[in-house]
């Protein structure tokens, strides 16, 4: 398969298609050719010239690009159209560098364990000499070089606090401040940081990662794909608002995710009739209120050509997931990844379990007594050493997930660590009142049934034992409905918990556009040398 963000023609006008004429026009002597171009004057893509641009073609556009992402987005469509259309026909050895088909034949071969532990090494070389926070553990240097996983289990574990408190000494002398990409994650977690990526280095590595899964999964190609991950749309806040805009270069069709209310779904439909999209990048919050509402409205047609599904960045409700399965005649791939890019997985499109790529960065799963958790449907904290960053290595870097460990890999995945599950961040536990802790993805499904005509819905937690669930109905709960909830919710909490359930005409997503399933007021490390011993969830089948 040809993956469409390398070459295929991005949807916008005919008039746009000599865009990088454009854009680039102006540049003597410099032109943008067609991925695949060999006539005597291209090579690379480029065609040849001495100017300043073609002496640095080796220079990654997409870094140097990156940090004006916010304000093309804001642009207006015309703009975007110009610009994303030009930009989109630039090849990706040069958009990402020549490091992106290094990491693509890495990720397209069949897992090799040296290069696991050459990178592996890399990573803890460039810590133990140049990063300050690692120079007391120095003298693990040798090991570090013959023996790299025994040195690692001699580190300590880093945490975000860490970094928070001290960012400085966690950034590798070795590189240049120029050769830095200053970066923030998201602040889904309750400890949002800054931290540094490598340019010409992580970016790429990322793409590469992304067009491999796209390629084995189908999780992308020719075609648009419909993207609900949190964007902002210019004018959706006004009194009329256009709640939906088109993004050329990844051919995204992107919704508004702050506007998910059945009085705007009516403007969604017409955008789907338009765009047709065969893909769906969302966060799964994002998701399902279009799903119930065009299912409600006989509409479900509008999203048949859809030929694969990838949810990101949140956790996935049970009820949602079987509802998006239901609802598409295609695989639905749930990833895992986070803006620190130390880990890399996804699930399959028969196997619901999480499959780590070894060679994106090394997984540990940690217990709470500080130790690795070896037995199968044990719970651990999610710990990742990141690959190919020089500028600032994650070394045993605490995510704050928490997953149960799986058996062997699905037989075309040999090589790839497994999870049976990511329970969550942990602020995504509910306390019972017996201090036991209940997964909110798992609690989240307590009743399909009455919950399946519900927009949203949000836990909020301020003493154990004791919830508060909102819900967001497309119509009101009935008593019995209330009943059935509260009965489920004890039943899968086994007694431990409690809930009031009250009905609101919003619930409110975070500024990145993402919904919170739990507000949770208590400290769940408190709580965690109990639960962490053993699996949480309630095995029963309901």
């Amino acid at each position: 398969m040809t993956h469409a963000f390398s070459s295929c023609w991005p949807t916008f006008p005919p008039w746009s298609r000599n865009a990088s004429t454009l854009v680039f026009g102006s540049v003597p002597r410099f032109q943008i050719c067609q991925a695949g171009s060999s006539n005597g004057l291209c090579r690379n893509g480029v065609v040849q010239g001495k100017t300043p641009l073609q002496a640095r073609k080796h220079m990654p556009f997409d870094d140097h690009l990156h940090r004006f992402v916010g304000s093309y987005v804001a642009a207006p469509q015309w703009i975007k159209s110009v610009l994303g259309g030009a930009y989109a026909l630039v090849p990706p050895r040069i958009r990402f560098g020549a490091g992106y088909e290094g990491y693509r034949r890495r990720f397209e071969a069949p897992v090799s364990a040296s290069q696991i532990e050459q990178s592996l090494s890399q990573t803890l070389q460039t810590a133990l000499q140049s990063v300050p926070a690692f120079q007391a553990y120095r003298g693990l240097l040798d090991k570090a070089r013959s023996h790299p996983f025994e040195a690692l289990a001699e580190m300590p574990l880093m945490s975000k606090e860490d970094i928070k408190l001290n960012l400085a000494g966690h950034v590798s002398t070795s590189l240049p401040a120029s050769k830095r990409l200053r970066v923030f994650t998201g602040g889904s977690t309750s400890v949002p940081i800054a931290f540094y990526l490598q340019k010409g280095v992580s970016r790429a590595k990322e793409w590469a990662a992304a067009h491999v899964l796209a390629q084995r999964l189908n999780t992308d190609g020719d075609g648009v794909v419909l993207a609900m991950r949190g964007r902002s749309v210019r004018g959706a806040e006004g009194r009329e608002p256009r709640l939906w805009m088109y993004e050329p270069i990844k051919r995204h069709l992107i919704l508004s995710s702050d506007h998910l209310e059945p009085e705007h779904m009516r403007r969604y439909a017409e955008a789907l009739k338009t765009w047709r999209p065969r893909y769906i990048h969302a966060f799964p919050s994002a998701l399902y209120p279009l799903l119930v509402w065009l299912k409600s409205e006989g509409r479900a047609d509008l999203l048949a050509d859809v030929q694969g599904v990838l949810l990101t960045s949140e956790s996935v409700f049970d009820h949602h997931l079987a509802a998006f399965k239901a609802f598409f005649a295609c695989p639905v791939i749930v990833h895992y990844g986070h803006s620190e890019r130390v880990l890399f997985a996804h699930t399959l499109a028969d196997d619901p379990r999480y499959h780590f790529w070894p060679h994106y960065g090394h997984m540990e799963l940690i217990g709470s007594d500080g130790k690795a958790v070896t037995q199968v449907g044990q719970v651990g904290e999610l710990v990742g050493t990141s690959f190919d960053n020089a500028a600032m290595p994650f070394v045993r870097y605490r995510t704050g997930d928490y997953a149960v460990l799986g058996a062997s890999a699905d037989s075309g995945w040999q090589g790839f660590p497994v999870c049976e599950r990511i329970e969550g961040r942990v602020q995504e536990f509910v306390v019972c009142r017996d201090r036991r802790l209940i997964t909110i993805t798992t609690l989240g499904a307590a009743h399909f049934e009455q919950l399946e005509h519900c927009l949203r819905i949000q836990f909020e937690q301020k003493e154990p034992g004791v919830l508060l669930l909102r819900v967001m109905p497309l119509r009101p709960l009935s008593a019995q409905d209330k009943q059935a909830i509260q009965a489920s919710v004890q039943h899968k909490t086994q007694g431990g918990c409690v809930v009031q359930i009250e009905e609101v005409n919003n619930i409110p997503v975070t500024e990145r556009g993402k919904q919170r399933l739990l507000i949770q007021h208590l400290s769940i490390e408190s709580f965690l040398g109990a639960s962490m011993a053993g699996d949480t969830q309630d095995p029963s089948p309901h």
